[in-house]
């Protein structure tokens, strides 16, 4: 049995207590609730500055890569990568697909699964690893109209190739352009699989979006939109475009790129606004994270990081250098209050995934803990109440 003390954050805020867990929580200690506060980029409030922050684990749904790895590398890119960014807090990861020709999607996907098969059968793995929830596929179902900082590789959700990439069993979410050939039907099949459907990467109007949204929920699924306002028609007066519908849309989840390069912090606020308890932060890194600036590579294009930015040579951003924390600190400068920054990388993911073990700390939860000091930095990190090395 292990035990942390400390402001913990709970549903209903923060409080002075303590957790104690093994693979899950056991018991939650509380005292008096603590206001917390950010000021300058440090933690303010009574006792909160001097103790230190333990919060729910963070949840990527959408990261290519980090440290050199690369999740179209197969196994060691994506061991490489989750690796990386479990030390900035994320307990829970999605590695993402690029488009590229759908044989090295598969491989890719195929790669994700074989992680997941050794993790269940190697110690040190499971000790270095976030929890590998399945992959993203963010690609080849999209615009080629809206590829963004893909390469030109998309083609049509047709049912063979649905078939393919469910095949594999790894699929939790996939990227979907509602207008390409198709989409309805794969939105569809997609959705009974119990894979979230997120619209991104199109051009698409708000009554595409309206059918494959119609499709997805007729199957009880689950509908997002990917990296919102990003390679997306954006809202108009008379043309809702994506981000009308998705501002309009309820009960559809959004994930956002807050590198504060990819969305100003004024239209992240816009959207916080739009969507309670239905946005959420990623990452969308590509291998480049944590390597500073100069060349890489993003789906074999070349890109070059600099400022914090990865472009390719015509300028197109390209992914992100991002971690979770950075945009934890980033959802907070924009003037989020803290706990509500934190449901972003913590409760709502889980909430989009539909993982009700995760993400809010309560007795029966995975014992998934970020502890973050003053500045909001991570500075331990446990993953089904394993330590980080």
């Amino acid at each position: 049995m292990r035990r942390l003390d400390g402001i913990l954050l709970l549903p209903d805020g923060f409080v002075r207590g303590a957790v104690e867990f093994d693979d899950v929580i056991t018991r939650v200690e509380t005292a008096e609730p603590v206001e917390v506060d950010v000021v300058g980029g440090e933690v303010q409030g009574s006792a909160a500055a001097s103790l230190p922050l333990i919060v729910p684990g963070f949840i990527d749904t959408h990261v290519h890569g980090g440290a050199g790895g690369d999740t179209m590398d197969g196994p060691d890119g994506v061991v490489r990568l989750a690796t990386f960014h479990r030390s900035h807090g994320t307990t829970t990861i999605l590695p993402t697909t690029m488009t590229n020709p759908f044989d090295r999607v598969l491989a890719a996907l195929r790669g994700v699964a074989t992680v997941l098969d050794e993790v269940g059968r190697d110690r040190d793995l499971l000790e270095r690893l976030p929890a590998v929830h399945g992959a993203h596929l963010e690609g080849p179902f999209i615009s080629p109209d809206r590829l963004g900082a893909q390469p030109p590789n998309a083609v049509h959700p047709s049912p063979e190739l649905v078939a393919e990439a469910l095949a594999t069993g790894v699929v939790r979410v996939v990227t979907l352009a509602p207008e390409v050939e198709g989409a309805v039907e794969a939105a569809g099949a997609f959705a009974a699989a119990g894979t979230r459907v997120s619209i991104g990467h199109t051009v698409a109007g708000h009554a595409d979006v309206a059918a494959v949204a119609a499709a997805v929920r007729s199957h009880g699924g689950t509908l997002g939109f990917t990296h919102l306002y990003n390679a997306m028609p954006g809202l108009g007066s008379r043309e809702p475009g994506v981000v009308g519908a998705a501002f309009a849309d309820a009960s559809a989840f959004a994930e956002v790129i807050l590198d504060l390069h990819h969305v100003h912090a004024v239209s992240f606020m816009a959207a916080v606004a739009a969507k309670p308890g239905r946005l959420h932060l990623i990452t969308d890194a590509i291998r480049a994270a944590g390597s500073g600036d100069g060349a890489s590579e993003l789906g074999g294009q070349p890109v070059v990081v600099a400022g914090g930015a990865a472009r390719l040579h015509d300028g197109t951003l390209a992914g992100s250098v991002l971690t979770l924390d950075r945009a934890l600190r980033n959802a907070v400068s924009a003037g989020m209050r803290l706990r509500d920054a934190l449901a972003l990388t913590t409760a709502v993911p889980a909430d989009y995934l539909g993982l009700a073990d995760r993400g809010r700390i309560a007795v029966g939860t995975r014992a998934d803990l970020v502890v973050l000091d003053s500045s909001l930095a991570v500075t331990d990190v446990w993953v089904g109440g394993r330590p980080g090395e």
